[in-house]
Parts: structure tokens; sequence; C-alpha cells
């Protein structure tokens, strides 16, 4: 199981205004602080973690941060309609479009999907299979 998964982001700030964009609406809870920000879904008393949780920070090295060639992260949004509203938010705070929001040929009859580009170019994908929402069929 995926613990958690860390971006890299030279401007705290602006990748901030970014993932709030769409995380919050998600469920997850934000915390922030000086080595970044920190998103988990909130765990009731009692239970286990819902993983992973995803953090945005700056490059332990110090040099710029870069974004990975063929990597990305995705998010389940509960229906299309989601994957719409929060793609759209996320490109009104720093986000660039790397793919609006539809079915793709290549994957299920189910799968929609929109791609994003943080503000600081990591890819980011807002995805819903919901079984009650229209087929591409």
């Amino acid at each position: 199981m995926i613990a958690y998964v860390t971006v890299g982001a030279d401007d705290i700030a602006r990748a901030k205004q970014f993932y709030c964009a769409f995380l919050p609406a998600l469920g997850y809870d934000l915390n922030t602080g000086p080595e970044g920000l920190s998103f988990a879904l909130p765990v009731p008393p009692g239970q286990t973690p819902v993983l992973p949780d995803f953090y945005v920070k700056p490059t332990f090295d110090g040099q710029p941060a870069s974004a990975g060639n063929g990597a990305m992260v995705a998010f389940e949004a509960r229906d299309q309609a989601q994957v719409r509203e929060l793609h759209a938010a996320a490109l009104t705070t720093g986000g660039t479009d790397e793919g609006p929001p539809g079915f793709r040929e290549n994957y299920g009859p189910r799968f929609y999907v929109g791609y994003l580009r943080d503000p600081q170019g990591n890819k980011i994908a807002l995805f819903s299979s919901n079984p009650n929402d229209p087929s591409r069929d």
C-alpha cells in the first residue's frame, strides 16, 4: 500500500492555492508548516487512516523542484460533474490544462478524467468511474 506521495514545489504559497482549489472538495484536510503542505483524509477516532497522504514540499537538497517525466498523481472524484468542477477550479489558481475532462478512448467506458499541471509542472489527474454516470458507449 502506498503510504504517501510527495511532489516538490518552489513556491509553496502558489502550490497551496492550486491544491486547495480541489483537494478539500475531495475530503482532504490541510496542515501547513515550515516543511510545506500536508493533505490527509480525516481519521475518525478509533479508525485506521485512509492512505495515501499527499505532501507538497520544498526539495530536500535545496535545488529547484522539477516535475517527473512520466510521473502523475491521480485523485478520485465522486462523479463526472465534480471532475469538471474541480478541473476548472484548479485552472483558475495557476494550473494548466493537460487534457480537458472527458472520456479517453484507451480506457474503460466509465473512466472519465481531466488532466492538469500544477504551477511547478507536476501532472495531476482528476477522475471518476462512477457507475451511476453516463458511459462513453
